[in-house]
């Protein structure tokens, strides 16, 4: 029997790694957590942010390497999926690199005739740049100043990581806990639609 997957993506501080938290506390059997905070520790510090890298073409250097990482996470993902395993992945999916790389698409295909639900994590702007403010000091977050309250790289990932943005379903951080969007996330998976949104992606690539 196949694993259940389910990819949350979003903006960072929209909150996906505490709902990945809550799904792994809270859904029956092992939810194994990949995505972009776990592959970013495997990632050799020179290649970081790897798949973390923000929307705007800031590192073209890194860029040649972006599908590679996204491409092998996700045949990682797929490969927990068949061995039984159910995984939650917090990924932010954009293509507002030097040049357009395609990565969402091909990791689509990658998990082709897996159970998965592709959830889109939202959360205003206005909540986030709160979030970025009261982070831990050492993260590295882009945070507001008086000159410019929302920074430029914060309004690229608002802007990008939605993109097209279809999705099974989305929750709304600035309006649900973790633990209610995971509840959401529960029913969906009893819920699937047909056609998935991994499908729809695929299909509209064609």
């Amino acid at each position: 029997m196949t694993g259940q997957i389910i990819i949350l993506n979003g903006a960072p501080r929209s909150g996906k790694s505490n709902i990945a938290r809550a799904i792994g506390e809270s859904f029956d059997g092992p939810w194994m957590n990949l995505g972009v905070d776990s592959y970013e520790q495997i990632t050799p510090p020179r290649y970081r942010p790897g798949i973390g890298l923000r929307p705007g073409g800031e590192r073209p250097d890194l860029e040649v390497f972006v599908p590679r990482f996204y491409a092998a996470l996700y045949e990682s993902i797929a490969a927990h999926s068949r061995m039984g395993l159910n995984v939650v992945a917090d990924v932010g999916h954009h293509d507002a690199y030097s040049k357009p790389l395609g990565c969402l698409v091909d990791c689509t295909r990658r998990l082709a005739g897996l159970p998965v639900l592709f959830v889109g994590v939202r959360c205003p702007i206005e909540v986030i740049l709160q979030r970025r403010a009261a982070s831990a000091a050492g993260k590295g977050y882009v945070t507001g100043t008086p000159g410019e309250p929302a920074p430029l790289p914060v309004r690229l990932w608002q802007d990008e990581v939605h993109r097209p943005g279809i999705y099974d379903l989305e929750v709304d951080t600035s309006l649900l806990s973790p633990t209610q969007c995971a509840e959401v996330i529960r029913v969906g998976l009893m819920q699937r639609p047909r056609p998935s949104a991994i499908e729809r992606l695929t299909q509209a690539a064609k």
